[in-house]
């Protein structure tokens, strides 16, 4: 073995779909980084995750994956796999359980490919850590025992996600909506939830905490993608259109830039939560489906509201049993409390 890779590793790091695991993975940087500040990181993943990606200074570079959602699309990444070959990886941390995403890393000829077993990769994964359940309950931990030597334990405090923002592009995002510089207080909402209802509180209660924060002097902003645009403009209607409506005018870039801006962010249990957790933001999220023991946001100043029910977690897109409960029954009463 060569003193040079006795020092450090280059790592290559297929990345989760998810805004939210991506933001999760930061840890794992983290802790790649604290164990050897030589490391080399890369981060292969879809290009919208790219925004978040360059926000973390533990990554070299993010290499966006040109493959579309759910396509197995062989020869196309065996021939990616190889492109990357002169980048000369030792290690490549495959985040993600499918077949196909191991296809890559193997490809490349990256010698150490690390992951758990998942969709039967034996042989594309040649150093197959077991899936303890119990032991590693939340994402996070699982993300980052994957970094660790086998069999090694997780350190008693796990590195939290730490987005770097840039206030300057949230101003010049803001000029470019037409909107002045915030003076008051901004209260955040982040009312969507890509998987499904089961994890979305209702909207007429978002709107209530928000005229309750107008009331009191408040700015409010409703953040989403174009797919929450509904919902968004469902809630300012309720406030007579006096919040920020920001559904679908926003790039991840700018909404993760934007909500740097907040006091407080209240979000169901989305990718846009986590983004706020890693903001440092005073956070409230709001459990449904979901649980929290498995994807809590990474911050000590958040607050989870979560029922427990008999019937939650269930990990549904709609609730099974239509009644929706497990968040109708968290009133706006209790989110306001938490805004501080």
């Amino acid at each position: 073995m060569s003193s040079e890779k006795s020092n450090h590793s280059k790592i290559l790091v297929l990345g989760p779909s998810w805004v939210g695991d991506m933001v999760l993975a930061q840890s794992l940087f983290k802790t790649l980084k604290s164990m050897n500040p030589d490391n080399i990181i890369d981060v292969a993943a879809p290009a919208w995750t790219l925004p978040l990606i360059e926000r973390m200074p533990e990554v070299n570079k993010g290499i966006a994956l040109p493959f579309k959602h759910g396509q197995f699309a062989l020869f196309e990444r065996i021939k990616f796999g190889k492109s990357l070959r002169n980048e000369a990886y030792t290690q490549a941390i495959i985040l993600t359980n499918s077949f196909k995403s191991a296809i890559l890393p193997f490809a490349a000829n990256i010698p150490q490919r690390t992951s758990f077993l998942g969709e039967m990769r034996y042989g594309l994964i040649n150093d197959i850590r077991e899936l303890d359940k119990i032991k590693l309950p939340r994402t996070v931990d699982r993300f980052v025992t994957l970094g660790l030597k086998p069999n090694a334990k997780l350190p008693m405090n796990i590195a939290k996600p730490t987005l770097i923002a840039n206030k300057e592009n949230a101003l010049a995002a803001l000029q470019k909506l037409g909107v002045m510089a915030p003076v008051n207080k901004i209260l955040g909402l982040c009312p969507g939830a890509e998987y499904g209802e089961a994890k979305r509180w209702p909207a007429e209660y978002y709107a209530e905490v928000a005229r309750e924060a107008l009331r009191k002097g408040w700015q409010v902003w409703l953040f989403g993608s174009e797919k929450d645009i509904p919902v968004t403009t469902g809630i300012n209607r309720l406030t007579n259109n006096q919040c920020l409506d920001l559904g679908g005018k926003t790039s991840l870039s700018e909404a993760i830039d934007l909500m740097s801006l907040c006091d407080t962010v209240i979000s169901n249990d989305s990718g846009l939560m986590h983004v706020a957790a890693a903001l440092d933001k005073n956070l409230v999220a709001i459990y449904g489906s979901s649980n929290p023991h498995h994807t809590p946001p990474m911050n000590d100043n958040a607050v989870v509201e979560y029922l427990a029910l008999d019937c939650s977690p269930c990990f549904k897109r709609e609730c099974p049993l239509g009644h929706l409960n497990c968040l109708k029954n968290i009133s706006p009463q209790q989110v306001i409390h938490h805004i501080k």
